[in-house]
Protein backbone atom coordinates (compact mmCIF):
# COMPACT_ATOMS: atom_id res chain seq x y z
CA UNK A 1 0.00 0.00 0.00
CA UNK A 2 1.38 3.79 -0.86
CA UNK A 3 1.82 6.25 1.44
CA UNK A 4 -1.08 7.98 0.56
CA UNK A 5 -3.21 5.06 0.66
CA UNK A 6 -2.25 4.29 4.66
CA UNK A 7 -2.17 8.03 5.62
CA UNK A 8 -4.08 8.37 8.97
CA UNK A 9 -4.81 11.59 10.73
CA UNK A 10 -3.33 10.54 13.30
CA UNK A 11 0.17 9.56 12.15
CA UNK A 12 -0.23 13.30 10.69
CA UNK A 13 -1.01 15.00 14.25
CA UNK A 14 1.83 13.41 15.21
CA UNK A 15 3.98 14.50 12.92
CA UNK A 16 3.08 18.07 13.04
CA UNK A 17 3.64 18.15 17.04
CA UNK A 18 7.33 16.01 16.92
CA UNK A 19 8.25 18.51 14.06
CA UNK A 20 7.17 21.76 16.37
CA UNK A 21 9.34 20.07 19.14
CA UNK A 22 12.15 19.21 17.24
CA UNK A 23 15.32 21.36 18.11
CA UNK A 24 15.59 24.25 15.89
CA UNK A 25 12.55 24.14 13.94
CA UNK A 26 11.18 25.67 11.77
CA UNK A 27 14.85 27.06 10.67
CA UNK A 28 16.66 23.77 11.01
CA UNK A 29 14.38 21.08 8.90
CA UNK A 30 14.70 17.22 9.02
CA UNK A 31 14.79 15.46 6.01
CA UNK A 32 11.82 14.33 4.49
CA UNK A 33 10.16 11.11 5.32
CA UNK A 34 9.90 10.18 1.28
CA UNK A 35 10.42 12.76 -1.51
CA UNK A 36 6.56 12.80 -2.33
CA UNK A 37 4.14 12.97 0.05
CA UNK A 38 5.69 13.36 3.47
CA UNK A 39 8.15 15.74 1.57
CA UNK A 40 4.81 18.40 0.76
CA UNK A 41 3.61 17.47 3.83
CA UNK A 42 6.64 18.54 5.77
CA UNK A 43 6.97 21.75 2.97
CA UNK A 44 3.69 22.96 4.05
CA UNK A 45 3.90 22.78 7.90
CA UNK A 46 7.65 24.12 7.79
CA UNK A 47 5.78 27.10 5.80
CA UNK A 48 2.75 27.88 8.43
CA UNK A 49 5.31 27.46 10.89
CA UNK A 50 7.46 30.42 9.67
CA UNK A 51 4.36 31.76 8.76
CA UNK A 52 3.31 31.73 12.22
CA UNK A 53 6.68 33.52 13.50
CA UNK A 54 6.31 36.35 10.97
CA UNK A 55 2.75 37.06 11.98
CA UNK A 56 4.12 37.58 15.28
CA UNK A 57 6.38 39.84 14.19
CA UNK A 58 4.50 41.97 12.09
CA UNK A 59 2.23 43.04 14.72
CA UNK A 60 5.27 44.90 16.51
CA UNK A 61 4.79 49.02 17.10
CA UNK A 62 8.41 49.60 18.18
CA UNK A 63 10.56 49.06 15.34
CA UNK A 64 10.53 50.81 11.78
CA UNK A 65 8.44 50.30 9.00
CA UNK A 66 10.41 49.04 7.04
CA UNK A 67 10.97 46.21 9.26
CA UNK A 68 7.35 45.57 9.16
CA UNK A 69 7.34 45.90 5.66
CA UNK A 70 9.80 43.02 5.39
CA UNK A 71 7.44 41.25 7.38
CA UNK A 72 4.91 41.39 4.91
CA UNK A 73 6.64 40.59 2.02
CA UNK A 74 7.80 37.36 3.76
CA UNK A 75 4.36 35.89 5.13
CA UNK A 76 3.41 36.71 1.24
CA UNK A 77 5.89 34.23 0.36
CA UNK A 78 5.62 31.56 3.08
CA UNK A 79 1.77 32.07 2.04
CA UNK A 80 2.15 31.01 -1.61
CA UNK A 81 4.95 28.18 -0.61
CA UNK A 82 2.04 27.23 2.04
CA UNK A 83 -0.75 27.16 -0.27
CA UNK A 84 1.55 25.41 -3.17
CA UNK A 85 2.09 22.24 -1.21
CA UNK A 86 -1.40 21.96 0.06
CA UNK A 87 -2.51 21.60 -3.56
CA UNK A 88 0.85 18.99 -4.04
CA UNK A 89 -0.71 17.15 -0.62
CA UNK A 90 -3.98 17.01 -3.13
CA UNK A 91 -2.73 15.88 -6.30
CA UNK A 92 -0.68 13.05 -5.03
CA UNK A 93 -3.44 11.62 -2.96
CA UNK A 94 -5.80 12.14 -5.62
CA UNK A 95 -3.68 10.18 -7.89
CA UNK A 96 -3.27 7.35 -5.19
CA UNK A 97 -7.17 6.96 -4.77
CA UNK A 98 -7.62 6.72 -8.71
CA UNK A 99 -9.39 9.98 -8.58
CA UNK A 100 -7.38 11.82 -11.21
CA UNK A 101 -5.86 11.09 -14.45
CA UNK A 102 -2.14 11.07 -12.99
CA UNK A 103 -0.59 13.11 -16.32
CA UNK A 104 -3.18 16.12 -16.13
CA UNK A 105 -3.05 16.23 -12.14
CA UNK A 106 -0.66 18.93 -11.87
CA UNK A 107 -2.82 21.57 -15.18
CA UNK A 108 -5.52 23.52 -14.06
CA UNK A 109 -7.67 21.17 -15.83
CA UNK A 110 -6.85 18.12 -14.42
CA UNK A 111 -9.49 14.70 -16.12
CA UNK A 112 -11.32 13.29 -13.18
CA UNK A 113 -11.59 9.44 -12.35
CA UNK A 114 -14.81 9.98 -10.26
CA UNK A 115 -16.73 6.58 -9.44
CA UNK A 116 -20.66 7.16 -10.56
CA UNK A 117 -22.70 8.81 -7.43
CA UNK A 118 -19.80 10.01 -5.43
CA UNK A 119 -20.37 12.68 -3.55
CA UNK A 120 -17.93 16.00 -3.66
CA UNK A 121 -16.45 17.20 -0.52
CA UNK A 122 -15.90 20.70 -0.81
CA UNK A 123 -13.39 20.94 1.51
CA UNK A 124 -9.92 18.90 0.29
CA UNK A 125 -7.79 16.39 1.97
CA UNK A 126 -5.35 18.58 1.45
CA UNK A 127 -6.53 21.45 3.49
CA UNK A 128 -8.12 19.89 6.11
CA UNK A 129 -3.79 18.83 7.04
CA UNK A 130 -2.82 22.31 5.96
CA UNK A 131 -5.69 23.23 8.97
CA UNK A 132 -4.20 20.61 10.92
CA UNK A 133 -0.86 21.98 10.70
CA UNK A 134 -2.65 25.28 12.03
CA UNK A 135 -3.95 23.60 15.02
CA UNK A 136 -1.04 21.99 16.20
CA UNK A 137 0.58 25.74 16.42
CA UNK A 138 -1.87 26.69 17.89
CA UNK A 139 -1.70 24.30 20.31
CA UNK A 140 1.54 24.57 21.13
CA UNK A 141 1.46 28.22 21.74
CA UNK A 142 -1.58 27.77 23.96
CA UNK A 143 0.41 25.42 25.94
CA UNK A 144 3.40 27.84 26.42
CA UNK A 145 0.44 30.83 27.65
CA UNK A 146 -0.84 28.00 29.98
CA UNK A 147 1.92 27.57 31.47
CA UNK A 148 3.94 30.72 32.12
CA UNK A 149 5.18 31.84 35.31
CA UNK A 150 4.91 35.73 34.49
CA UNK A 151 1.27 36.00 34.50
CA UNK A 152 -1.53 35.18 36.89
CA UNK A 153 -3.37 31.82 37.70
CA UNK A 154 -6.55 34.09 35.39
CA UNK A 155 -4.34 33.73 32.49
CA UNK A 156 -3.14 30.18 33.16
CA UNK A 157 -6.79 29.32 33.74
CA UNK A 158 -7.86 31.20 30.41
CA UNK A 159 -4.90 29.29 28.47
CA UNK A 160 -5.51 25.86 29.89
CA UNK A 161 -9.52 26.28 29.38
CA UNK A 162 -8.52 27.22 25.29
CA UNK A 163 -6.00 24.45 24.80
CA UNK A 164 -8.18 21.90 26.17
CA UNK A 165 -11.23 23.28 23.36
CA UNK A 166 -8.59 23.61 21.00
CA UNK A 167 -7.46 20.00 21.41
CA UNK A 168 -10.95 18.69 20.90
CA UNK A 169 -11.17 21.03 17.87
CA UNK A 170 -8.16 19.18 16.51
CA UNK A 171 -9.74 15.69 17.26
CA UNK A 172 -12.96 16.37 15.42
CA UNK A 173 -10.87 17.66 12.23
CA UNK A 174 -8.86 14.67 12.41
CA UNK A 175 -11.93 11.93 12.10
CA UNK A 176 -13.35 14.28 9.35
CA UNK A 177 -9.98 13.57 7.41
CA UNK A 178 -10.31 9.99 8.21
CA UNK A 179 -13.87 10.23 6.91
CA UNK A 180 -12.89 11.23 4.19
CA UNK A 181 -9.68 9.49 3.18
CA UNK A 182 -12.33 5.82 3.96
CA UNK A 183 -15.05 7.35 1.86
CA UNK A 184 -12.83 8.62 -0.89
CA UNK A 185 -10.78 5.10 -0.88
CA UNK A 186 -14.06 3.41 -1.15
CA UNK A 187 -15.91 5.23 -4.15
CA UNK A 188 -18.45 6.91 -2.02
CA UNK A 189 -16.76 10.93 -1.72
CA UNK A 190 -13.97 12.43 -3.82
CA UNK A 191 -12.84 16.04 -3.46
CA UNK A 192 -10.76 18.33 -6.26
CA UNK A 193 -7.84 20.07 -6.56
CA UNK A 194 -8.96 23.64 -5.41
CA UNK A 195 -6.30 26.07 -7.34
CA UNK A 196 -5.93 29.45 -5.44
CA UNK A 197 -4.29 31.45 -8.17
CA UNK A 198 -3.17 34.11 -5.39
CA UNK A 199 -3.30 36.60 -7.90
CA UNK A 200 -1.22 39.47 -5.21
CA UNK A 201 1.99 37.67 -5.49
CA UNK A 202 1.38 37.59 -9.19
CA UNK A 203 3.01 41.02 -11.34
CA UNK A 204 0.78 40.16 -14.03
CA UNK A 205 -2.56 40.10 -11.98
CA UNK A 206 -1.84 42.25 -9.15
CA UNK A 207 -3.22 45.78 -10.60
CA UNK A 208 -0.93 47.78 -8.32
CA UNK A 209 1.71 45.85 -9.08
CA UNK A 210 0.69 46.57 -13.01
CA UNK A 211 0.00 49.80 -12.27
CA UNK A 212 3.99 49.91 -11.39
CA UNK A 213 4.92 48.16 -13.79
CA UNK A 214 3.94 51.15 -16.49
CA UNK A 215 5.03 53.31 -15.14
CA UNK A 216 9.01 52.32 -14.92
Amino acid sequence: MSAALALSASEIVAFHDALIAAPGWPRQVPPPRDAALWLWLQTNHVNNSLLWAEEDLARRTTVADAEIAANKRAIDGYNQARNDATERVDELLLIALGLVDEASARTDTPRSRVPAGARLNSETAGSMIDRLSIMALKIHAMRLQAGRSDVDEAHRAASAGRLERLQQQRQDLAGCLDDLLADAAAGRAYFKVYRQFKMYNDPRFNPALVAEARKA
